[in-house]
């Protein structure tokens, strides 16, 4: 009996610290991803954050902590984002940090949609008031119709997350912004945090709504996971650029000039297709203005065509002014970080325009030299006349012998220059000894 009395203690006892084990692997196989978002929300933004969740929720992740400091970005990419949020089945916590970070525009609208909203001491949310990023002005009507749509998709995502919707609604259509303590004070966000580490304890034991479903969060014993953009996405966000894609234009339409102009180069041609690709996809993501595209191509065509017509600089004048247009409707956009920065405009021009101006009085000083090949390089030479010239006779001009004629007479041996060539038949003039 005190066998089986010791062996019942001693399985129980193993069972006890099995579990124990059990429980103690599974709380370290719980982590919390954490992925870093700071720049402006574009399609390459939007399908990082996309793949993260997704990523997120294929592994053992309680929850994905969005870090952002964003000025905004665009509606399209920005809805994209808060459609997986809201389908996510794992906790998404949009966290604005460090301090001095904003999550203005877009960046406000993405922080409401979160399971739990949070943000650093010294930091700001909110302004949140569409504008119009495809190029133009839009007129009073539709401006009102895009504010009301942006006004009723934040007050829906405010009252399914259980935030101030009124705040929300002034958000879009005051363009209101506030700091850490007003968002807490309004419930505009759900807590405070001055670290990755210090917000992890004030959303441990939170209770949340993901996929239709309550759960807890329990983020305590949780191992932090921080993931980077790979390769491929930074590539991509760089492109992204209002400026680099401009550039990357330009030297599209380069490389193309180049290899029209001389068939088999290869190289050039090359290296201007991959760069106009790279520069439509840039395009697309940043809503250019198109106008301005063909703007541009159009002062490309007339370079061209000032090369093959004399228009006497009229055609590179007009080429000069549609680049400069064209670069300028580019990107219009009331944000700075959707506009194309002036310096680089006005370098780009004055490079293309001091080019182009270059190769064309090159052009132009060539097709004004003297011809110095074929019947028509003998005009202005000089030979010696073979017999007497009254009006028809024989010269040696450059090495070779020739009917002459001349109005003047010319005697044998008389030192003559071509002043005209007719058929095989030279007209030529007397030259003084000297």
């Amino acid at each position: 009996m005190i066998r089986k009395s010791t062996r019942r203690i001693v399985f129980v006892i193993g069972l006890q610290l099995a579990m124990r084990c059990i429980l103690s692997c599974d709380s370290y196989a719980k982590t919390i991803d954490v992925i870093s978002i700071d720049d402006p929300i574009t399609p390459v933004v939007a399908e990082y954050i996309i793949k993260s969740i997704r990523e997120s929720e294929q592994s053992t992740s309680e929850c994905i902590i969005i870090q952002m400091d964003t000025p905004g970005g665009l509606d399209l990419s920005m809805r994209e984002i808060i459609k997986e949020i809201l389908a996510a089945s794992i906790p998404v916590v949009v966290y604005v940090a460090p301090s001095g970070a904003r999550a203005a525009s877009a960046g406000a609208i993405i922080a409401l949609s979160a399971h739990v909203a949070a943000m650093a001491p010294g930091t700001n949310i909110g302004a949140a008031s569409p504008v119009s990023l495809g190029g133009g002005k839009i007129d009073d009507v539709m401006k009102k119709k895009v504010e009301n749509d942006a006004a009723a998709y934040v007050e829906s995502l405010a009252v399914k997350r259980g935030r101030n919707s009124e705040w929300a609604i002034k958000a879009v259509r005051e363009s209101v912004s506030i700091g850490e303590e007003e968002a807490l004070r309004l419930k505009v966000i759900d807590v405070i945090s001055p670290d990755i580490s210090a917000l992890l304890n004030d959303i441990n034991g939170r209770e949340i709504e993901a996929a239709a479903e309550k759960r807890k969060l329990q983020t305590n014993g949780c191992a932090i996971v921080y993931k980077e953009m790979g390769f491929r996405e930074n590539i991509l966000k760089t492109l992204a650029n209002p400026n680099i894609a401009y550039m990357l234009l330009l030297l599209g339409l380069a490389g193309l000039y180049f290899e029209l102009s001389n068939p088999g180069a290869i190289f050039p041609g090359a290296i201007g297709g991959i760069s106009l690709i790279l520069a439509f996809y840039s395009l697309q993501s940043l809503s250019a203005n198109y106008a301005g595209v063909l703007l541009i191509l159009l002062g490309t065509v007339l370079f061209i065509i000032e090369l093959k017509v004399a228009s006497y600089g009229l055609l590179s004048i007009g080429g000069i002014i549609a680049i400069t247009l064209g670069s300028l409707m580019l990107f219009q956009s009331p944000v700075p970080y959707l506009r194309l920065s002036l310096t680089v405009v006005i370098f780009s021009v004055a490079i293309i325009s001091l080019f182009f101006l270059g190769v064309i009085a090159l052009v132009l000083r060539a097709q004004r030299r003297k011809t110095t090949t074929g019947c028509e390089g003998l005009v202005g030479m000089a030979g010696e006349a073979m017999s007497d010239i009254a009006q028809f006779g024989k010269v040696f001009v450059h090495g070779e012998y020739w009917n002459a004629r001349s109005r003047m007479p010319i005697a044998k041996g008389d030192r003559v220059r071509v002043t005209a060539i007719d058929g095989m038949c030279l007209t030529v003039e007397h030259i003084e000894r000297t």
